[in-house]
């Protein structure tokens, strides 16, 4: 068995003296693990850093072997993001949050490029923490617990949204709140494409994808808890206010 993809790094772990077991998100195969030999050397493990583009060739005798990749890199980012904090902050919580969320050797090309894209937004500090956002809904939505803000569940009204049921992942109006708006969750403009985008408004959004993260997608995947890389990212953000 042989294929040739792309992809970028989600995670890294030592196997034996010198190798690693290298975890990809790529274009056409999904999450998928595989062996670099030589991986925890000096060389490589340059190259093996969360979230690098890689050039990658997967080896196994049979489909479900874990196999062993051939890898040449394309592009690193962490180096570049070393001076920004809050950027390696996302980048961390990017790859942390795909290694969580996607079931293994399962294509998800629309959100493989729309992660590629925010990986590469990383470098430029005006633009990622909103393109961070959208992405977590995104991911929500890819996981089947996409987010239904196109209308007030209660009155069916499109003006006024303000808030998410909690239950049912719908927008509310500032009408159709009533008595039950201090158990709503917030809904930022942002999350509505509607600007100018405040930074109070994305750490609002943050609260609110980060509710559904922990109350629907991580019982789903057997109740593990959603990683600390995306609270990190969220204290970050919030400390920059």
């Amino acid at each position: 068995m042989e294929w040739r993809d792309e992809g970028a790094v989600l995670s890294v772990r030592r196997h034996g003296e010198s190798a690693a077991i290298v975890d990809v998100f790529t274009a056409e195969h999904g999450r998928h693990a595989g062996l670099v030999r030589g991986g925890a050397g000096r060389k490589l493990a340059a190259v093996l850093q969360p979230g690098a583009q890689l050039d990658l060739t997967w080896r196994a005798r049979l489909e479900e072997h874990l196999g062993a990749y051939t890898v040449e890199p394309l592009r690193g980012r962490a180096g570049a993001l070393l001076g920004d904090r809050a950027a390696l902050a996302g980048l961390n919580a990017v790859t942390a949050l795909l290694a969580f969320s996607l079931p293994e050797r399962e294509p998800h090309p629309a959100l493989y490029a729309r992660s590629i894209t925010l990986l590469d937004l990383l470098a430029f500090s005006d633009a990622w923490p909103l393109a961070y956002l959208r992405w977590e809904m995104a991911l929500l939505e890819e996981m089947g617990f996409g987010l239904d803000l196109s209308a007030c569940a209660v009155t069916g009204s499109r003006d006024d949204l303000a808030y998410v049921s909690p239950r049912t992942g719908r927008a509310v109006s500032v009408e159709g709140a009533g008595d039950w708006v201090d158990r709503l969750l917030p809904l930022p403009p942002c999350l509505l494409g509607q600007g100018p985008v405040r930074a109070e408004e994305i750490v609002e959004g943050l609260q609110t994808t980060g509710y559904f993260l922990e109350s629907w997608l991580a019982p789903a995947l057997g109740d593990r808890p959603v990683p600390a890389a995306r609270g990190r990212l969220v204290q970050v953000l919030a400390q920059s206010l």
